[in-house]
């Protein structure tokens, strides 16, 4: 087609109108997202990274072939004056900042130290073999690539990290869309690219404080390189002391009154942006500000989850896009034509997949693991994207980067990240991985899927009196010890802030945080709390409530209210005797269990109250019992044992397997029980005593009636007749108690429990 024809054309399908500028801004958007989100969708049902389609997206409009074949349709899609190129930039530079905020919260600073020093191993690894490889290709490269004046330094840094360096967001992305984020080497993977990450952002800013504007060496770049550095450090201390507290103020605050996702994005983009703001004065990228508020947005306990999702979901579909698109439509493959700028991209590709194969290896060996497992390290850690657009883009602002080494760098990006996902799905097909690993993942399976027990923080309401400790107990011998705790103290004699009056607790290894509030609503201060975001709460009842309460005025008024579990802990009404400590016992006796009793009946309820006691009977080697009371057949005595006789028996012998099923999923051994009886408080009474059970766990939902506690009238009526230690689990009606995965349903014909409809 004739540049004439072209011309026409264009005229025809984009006739001149008034405000040209911002219409061709806005075609230039439209289709930059357009391409991005079509040849990004390409890419991943070919297994591919999302970034590899959005690069090319840019690429395609760019001079490289829409500016090529059609070049009146490319001006409006390629910047043609300084104007439309600021406006391009800024939009740019927007879409980097929150997709950094992104990938900070992402980011777990201390996955390196938790994984031990195999981890260390790894991590040092990927850095130093593949860095001194960049390092001695930037030299041989330098009369290639490097920017006439250009720092010599600044351009072997920038250049030796664009080779070396992993991106996270692309090797996390990879590995979750084959699902083995939770493979050992894929958590070794995620601990190394994070060292990846800092450490490139470490080299953009050394390299750049060694530059001036215009690229060449700073008159004094050891001044220059002291103020960026230590501005930096200055920084990070700030944000991650003061400025941690300021934002998990303002995070708290928004979510006071419930969840508030509008809130928390507020409070995340405009700490981004002034964090944003610092760094730049600093004369350091301003996206690291952002980085560096999204970690701070990952530590904090007061972020929604659903704001960070959100904010996942925005930068997934719009600001990533724009950004790798934007960042694309800067590559000129025609830069690349002649054969000596071939055979520099060539040494690069092959120097920077070969170093982390390499690395990988290496990693492994040091880490005591197999070879396969250093492959799929060496692998994985090839993905490459975001960073190097990174590194590129500040090696031409800073004039060291010559527009061919920029697009050598993205195209190199490309190249490495094309073969990884189809590589590691070969290689993982049928590699299940070790026993130990295995069993890991099965654990972390059931956990997931759990009504109650799951991740998240403890909230543990007590004034140290003994039902308070018996439900304190409960909580940690459940729920593993990696999961913190908040133990708050209500009382309108206690001055704020104060030590508990209990010096000592049950909670050996795990975190723990001590919060004292200064007033007589203690159902009030406990629900405030609870809406900061908590798995579970737990409370101590009294043994003998009043009478027109379930468990007490303030539970009463915190369980039927809160929208997530509660665990309500009642200790037993007598002292038992005949006891003795068992080897290995340190727990006083009346928080010391040896027959725990678990009603079923097939209800999710039912299955919280048994992960709640698989827990505690494994921390303490006790013996847990199934029992199902079913209605009794015409003719028969309400005490009979069940037996495959009708419906009734069989749906009732069908929820004890599943209950059993379930409980042997957790290791544990239990004996299964079942009676037939109209009076079922009565009959679970009679069992828990002929059983001699010394804890009784019961599962019930929530329900108000008339602005009060409702449980029905079995759970009133079996509390008023045990005499021994119980354990309410109460699930809230509310759909956000629900887990991702629901457990499965009841059978066929299971008879439903007064508290359970």
């Amino acid at each position: 087609m004739s540049t004439a024809s072209n011309t026409v054309l264009a005229t025809v399908l984009l006739p001149p109108v008034p405000g040209e500028r911002l219409v061709v801004f806005f075609t230039q958007l439209a289709a930059l997202l357009g391409a991005a989100r079509l040849l990004g969708a390409g890419a991943r049902r070919l297994r591919l990274p999302p970034v590899v389609g959005e690069l090319l997206a840019g690429l395609v409009l760019g001079p490289s072939v829409l500016g090529l074949l059609w070049p009146a349709a490319g001006r409006w899609v390629l910047p043609t004056s300084p104007a439309g190129s600021d406006l391009l930039q800024a939009v740019a530079e927007v879409a980097l900042l929150v997709l950094l905020v992104a990938v900070g919260s992402e980011t777990d600073l201390a996955l390196i130290r938790s994984l031990g020093p195999g981890a260390l191993a790894v991590a040092a690894s990927s850095l130093i073999v593949p860095l001194a490889a960049g390092l001695v290709v930037a030299v041989l490269l330098t009369p290639t690539l490097r920017a006439p004046g250009g720092s010599p330094v600044a351009f072997d840094l920038l250049l030796a990290g664009a080779l070396g360096v992993s991106s996270l967001p692309v090797v996390a992305k990879i590995l979750g869309d084959l699902r083995l984020l939770r493979r050992s080497f894929a958590q070794l993977a995620l601990a190394a690219g994070t060292a990846n990450d800092v450490t490139a952002f470490l080299l953009a800013t050394v390299a750049t404080g060694l530059t001036r504007h215009g690229g060449q060496a700073h008159a004094d770049p050891a001044a220059r390189l002291a103020l960026a550095l230590g501005g930096l450090v200055v920084l990070s201390l700030l944000l991650f002391s003061v400025g941690q507290r300021l934002l998990d103020h303002a995070l708290r605050e928004v979510r006071r009154s419930g969840p508030n996702l509008e809130g928390a994005l507020g409070v995340a983009l405009v700490a981004a942006l002034s964090a944003a703001a610092l760094t730049q004065a600093l004369g350091i990228e301003g996206a690291l500000g952002g980085f560096l508020v999204g970690v701070a947005l990952g530590r904090s306990r007061f972020q929604q989850p659903a704001a960070t999702e959100e904010l996942e979901r925005l930068t997934s579909a719009v600001f990533a896009p724009l950004f790798f698109a934007t960042a694309g439509l800067r590559v000129d493959l025609r830069d690349l034509a002649t054969p000596r700028l071939a055979t520099a991209l060539l040494a690069m590709v092959l120097a920077a997949l070969a170093s982390k194969l390499l690395a990988g290896w290496l990693g492994a060996w040091l880490s005591r693991r197999s070879l396969r497992e250093g492959t799929a390290l060496g692998v994985v850690l090839n993905g490459r994207g975001t960073l190097q657009v990174i590194l590129a883009g500040a090696g031409l602002t800073a004039h060291v980067f010559t527009p061919a080494a920029y697009s050598a760098v993205i195209v190199l990006a490309l190249i490495s990240s094309l073969p990884l996902a189809p590589a590691l799905q070969a290689l993982v097909a049928r590699w299940p991985g070790s026993p130990d690993e295995r069993a890991r993942l099965a654990d972390e399976a059931r956990f997931a899927t759990n009504q109650l027990v799951r991740p998240g923080r403890l909230l543990l309401a007590s004034d140290g009196n003994p039902d308070a400790t018996l439900a304190a107990t409960v909580l940690h011998q459940a729920w593993p010890t990696d999961q913190p705790v908040t133990v708050l103290t209500a009382d309108p004699g206690v001055p704020r802030p104060t030590p508990l009056r209990t010096a000592t607790w049950p909670f050996p290894g795990r975190p723990v945080e001590r919060r004292a509030v200064a007033t007589d609503r203690v159902a009030d201060a406990v629900l405030a709390e609870a809406r900061l975001g908590y798995a579970v709460v737990g409370l101590g009842a009294p043994p003998h409530p009043p009478t027109d309460h379930v468990f007490g005025v303030q539970t009463d008024a915190v369980v039927a209210a809160t929208p997530v579990p509660v665990v309500v802990a009642r200790r037993a009404r007598q002292r038992r005797r005949g006891r003795g400590p068992r080897s290995g016992h340190a727990l006083p006796e009346d928080l010391r269990f040896e027959r725990i009793l678990v009603p079923v009946s097939g209800s999710r309820a039912a299955r919280a109250a048994l992960e709640l006691a698989a827990g505690v009977a494994a921390a303490q080697r006790a013996t847990v019992l199934l029992a199902h009371v079913a209605p009794p057949r015409r003719g028969s005595s309400s005490s009979r044992a069940l037996a495959p006789e009708g419906p009734a028996e069989r749906a009732g012998q069908a929820v004890l397997r599943e209950a059993e099923r379930l409980a042997r999923q957790v290791g544990l051994r239990p004996q299964v029980l079942g009676r037939r009886s109209d009076a079922p408080a009565q009959a679970l009474a009679r069992l828990a005593a002929e059983v001699d059970a010394d804890l009784v766990v019961l599962g019930v939902t929530s329900r108000q009636a008339e602005g009060r506690l409702a449980l029905g009238s079995t759970v009133p009526s079996l509390l008023e007749r045990l005499e021994m230690a119980v354990v309410a689990v109460v699930l809230p009606q509310a759909p956000s108690a629900e887990p991702p995965t629901p457990p499965p349903e009841p059978p066929p014909g299971a008879p439903k429990t007064p508290d359970d409809p």
